[in-house]
C-alpha cells in the first residue's frame, strides 16, 4: 500500500505507523509517501489522519504500478527517457579492452549521431577463466571517451565492491542480469540520484524483475529503467528468448521506461538488426546494442557484437522506420 502523507503529520504517530505496518517513508517526486507491503490494503483507523490519498495493490509491484504514477520520465543529457515519443540508442562494446578500441567505437557512434556509449569494465562472466574486464582502468577509459565525444556513459556494476566507482563515473548505472537479485547493489542505487538500468535475469518472472526495481524505487531513486534481455526457455538455437510479450505487459501496466537488449537475447549478430527493429516498432524507450571494431577479436561476447558497417546499416533503417511508428530516434 502507498499512502500519500498529509503536509502536516504528527511525527510520533508516523513513527508508530512505520513500526506497526513496517512502512518505509520517502519522497517520491513532489510527494512524501509511506509504503507498506501489499498485504496492507487499508489504513487502521488510528492512522487515518496521516492519509491524504492512498493506493492499494494486489502484489508488491507498487511504486512501479501505472495506477500510482502513470509514467516516470527523466532527463539524461539532451534526451528525455520515458516520454513516450522517443527511443534512445545506447551502443558500444561488450567490454572495454583497450584505448584504441574504445575510442574507435565512440568516434564511429558519434559520427552517426548516437549520444549514449555503453561498455563494461567489471564483467560478470560465467567462467572464471575468461576475460573479467579492465576494472577501474576500463571505467576511466570509457569515461574519457564519452567526455571527448560529448556522449552519456552507461556501465555495469558487477557487485557491491565497486558500486561507488561506477556511480561516480557512469551517467547511467547498469545492473546486469546476474546481479538483478543483488540487494547490496540495489540498495546502494536506491540511495543515489543517478539513473539505473536494471536488466532482467534470464530466469526471473516479470514479478521478480519488477520487484528488483522496487528495491531501488523504495530507496528514493525514481530514475529506474527496466531492460528486457531475453529469458531462458527450452530453445537451444538462440542464446535466449526475447520476451516481447513481457515488454507489452510492462508498457501497459507499469510506469517505468522499458529498454530492450537484442544483442544478449539473440547471442548472434545476424539476428540483432531484426530484433532491434521489432522492439523499436513496439515503441520501446531504448535499445542497447553491442558494437565492436572487430567482433571476431572481441574478448567477450564476440558472436553477438555488430561491426561498424552492420551497426551503421541498422541505425539507418531505424531512422527510416521512426516516422512510420511515430518515434523520434535519440
Amino acid at each position: 500500500m502507498i499512502v500519500v502523507l498529509n503536509e502536516t503529520v504528527d511525527p510520533a504517530l508516523l513513527q508508530r505507523f512505520q513500526i506497526s505496518c513496517n512502512a518505509r517513508v520517502l519522497v517520491d517526486g513532489q510527494r512524501r509517501i509511506a509504503v507498506t507491503g501489499s498485504s496492507v490494503t487499508e489504513l487502521p483507523v488510528e492512522f487515518k489522519s496521516l492519509e491524504k490519498e492512498s493506493f492499494a495493490f494486489k502484489s508488491d509491484i507498487q511504486l512501479a504500478d501505472s495506477t500510482y504514477v502513470r509514467r516516470r520520465q527523466f532527463r539524461i543529457g539532451d534526451a528525455t527517457i520515458g516520454d513516450g515519443k522517443s527511443t534512445v540508442v545506447i551502443a558500444g562494446p561488450c567490454s572495454a579492452e583497450s584505448r584504441e578500441q574504445v575510442f574507435r567505437t565512440a568516434q564511429h557512434l558519434h559520427g552517426l549521431g548516437v549520444r549514449f556509449l555503453r561498455g563494461g569494465a567489471f564483467k560478470p562472466r560465467t567462467s572464471p577463466y575468461t576475460f573479467q574486464g579492465l576494472g577501474v582502468d576500463g571505467l576511466e577509459l570509457l569515461r574519457e571517451a564519452a567526455d571527448h565525444f560529448g556522449m552519456q556513459l552507461i556501465s555495469e556494476a558487477r557487485d557491491a565492491s565497486h558500486i561507488d566507482a561506477v556511480i561516480e563515473q557512469a551517467d547511467i548505472i547498469q545492473v546486469g542480469a546476474k546481479a538483478m537479485y543483488d540487494q547490496g547493489i540495489l540498495r546502494a542505487l536506491g540511495a543515489c540520484a543517478k539513473p539505473v538500468l536494471l536488466k532482467r535475469h534470464f530466469g526471473a518472472t516479470l514479478q521478480e524483475f519488477v520487484q528488483g526495481a522496487e528495491f531501488v524505487l523504495s530507496g528514493g531513486n525514481g530514475n529506474v529503467i527496466l531492460c528486457e534481455r531475453g529469458i531462458r526457455s527450452f530453445e537451444t538455437k538462440t542464446r535466449f528468448t526475447l520476451d516481447l510479450c513481457g515488454v507489452a505487459f510492462i508498457k501497459e501496466h507499469l510506469n517505468l521506461p522499458i529498454f530492450v537488449d537484442p544483442s544478449h537475447a539473440m547471442g548472434y549478430a545476424y539476428g540483432v538488426p531484426d530484433l532491434s527493429r521489432a522492439a523499436f516498432a513496439m515503441g520501446v524507450d531504448g535499445l542497447l546494442i553491442e558494437v565492436h571494431p572487430e567482433p571476431a577479436r572481441a574478448l567477450s561476447d564476440a558472436s553477438q557484437q555488430l561491426d561498424f558497417n552492420e551497426f551503421s546499416d541498422l541505425y539507418q533503417t531505424l531512422e527510416q522506420l521512426a516516422p512510420a511508428v511515430g518515434r523520434v530516434l535519440r
